[in-house]
């Protein structure tokens, strides 16, 4: 378990770039390194991380751990890799009220801001291109954006997420997107599904207990421990996609407890920081929970990762029998095709509103996003880089 856990968190210091570079780091580690588990399960794991709801990289991460060492080693691995991210974020948030007053501060936070624009606008390039390559998905994801732009809500997101489900279902079965090209050749389309329905019924019964403690609940605000966990517990039963498309989803279901400028600050930290991006909800907790803000980081991360893992259990032996059925596969290119169109909807509200607020900061937007693509740099670069002009334009007065 220590050998585990050591290993997820050296990980877990260095870990920038997000999913795609986590899986990378993954595999480099624990594939071509160390051998414990060659490249066809370990693709088969990507996969099925891409088809649970839930934080990508770390349901890798978290299948590495039980393969390797059993519950007990996923969660050392879950540890080992959240613990740097997580103890970064919660102590920026406690000491925010120290630093967040000064010109040259907000500076950088606003050149973090900037560079959320960026970053979201080429994850929306990336996911469409991946999740949208037949009329049916681009459709489903026209339709998502302009809901979620006209009556953003948490009820809505569901309600979508639920209807491209079904349209995926039905339309998408066929020929469905291509979310598990890494999985094994072998095996039958109709391999048995064996699914442990006792973690089953924990997320189930979990979501449920959630759903009644925000129905009745009379405020928009977070007025308990409950209530906190129930709101980050159903975001993380919803994000298909991890990493990013985690903003809207966040911001609609907390929106009301905590301010536009303390959001959008907590995502652009958490850009700047390595590990999992859903480490973003120590930042949150702690803002929300300020009469302990410890406890609200704990609850709040516990939470939103909480459902991911359980999936995750509920269907590692289950997988390969999953992942051959057609209209399962169909039904997820719909949720994916959905959630595009979240993200597009939350690249403009609240990431570019809350941004972009001049000529230049277009003008900055534009050449970073040139320069991100034409060269690729690494995200440390790419946070560093917006930091220094968020910084200097402040110094500026501009």
């Amino acid at each position: 378990m220590l050998q585990i856990f050591i290993r997820f968190f050296s990980l877990g210091l260095v870990s920038f770039g997000g999913p795609a570079a986590h899986i990378g780091y993954f595999r480099q580690t624990f594939v071509q390194e160390l051998q414990w588990l060659d490249d066809k399960h370990y693709g088969s794991l990507v996969a099925l991380s891409q088809f649970m709801p839930g934080p990508g990289s770390s349901q890798v991460g978290f299948a590495i751990g039980y393969h390797r060492g059993g519950l007990l080693g996923a969660i050392a691995a879950f540890l080992g890799f959240t613990l740097p991210s997580f103890v970064l974020l919660f102590l920026l948030a406690v000491t925010s009220s120290q630093w967040l007053e000064y010109s040259l501060t907000q500076g950088i936070i606003h050149g973090l801001k900037l560079l959320a624009v960026v970053v979201v606008a080429d994850a929306v390039l990336i996911m469409f291109k991946q999740f949208c390559q037949r009329k049916q998905a681009k459709l489903l994801m026209i339709a998502s954006a302009v809901v979620m732009l006209l009556s953003p809500s948490m009820l809505g997101q569901f309600l979508l997420l639920l209807c491209a489900a079904i349209v995926g279902w039905v339309t998408l079965a066929a020929s469905p997107e291509p979310i598990s090209e890494s999985i094994s050749e072998s095996g039958s389309e109709q391999a048995p599904v064996q699914l442990n329905f006792f973690w089953l019924s924990m997320f189930a019964g979990l979501l449920i207990a959630s759903l009644v403690a925000i129905g009745l609940s009379q405020s928009s605000s977070i007025n308990s421990l409950t209530e906190l966990f129930s709101q980050f517990y159903q975001v993380g039963s919803m994000v298909f996609g991890g990493g990013h498309v985690v903003l809207p989803l966040l911001e609609s279901s907390i929106g009301g407890a905590i301010s536009n400028d303390q959001f959008l600050t907590g995502y652009a930290l958490a850009q700047a920081v390595p590990g999992p991006m859903f480490a973003l909800a120590a930042f949150l907790g702690a803002e929300i929970w300020i009469a302990n803000p410890l406890m609200g980081a704990l609850v709040g991360s516990l939470a939103i990762f909480l459902p991911g893992f359980l999936l995750m259990l509920v269907a590692l032996k289950g997988w390969q029998g999953l992942s051959r059925r057609p209209h399962i596969t169909g039904a997820i290119a719909g949720v994916n095709a959905a959630v595009v169109g979240f993200l597009l909807a939350a690249l403009y509200n609240p990431i570019f509103n809350s941004a972009v607020l001049s000529p230049l900061d277009m003008a900055l937007v534009v050449l970073g996003f040139g320069l991100f693509k034409v060269f690729k740099p690494n995200i440390f670069m790419l946070v560093a880089g917006f930091a220094m002009v968020g910084a200097a334009t402040a110094g500026l007065g501009l």
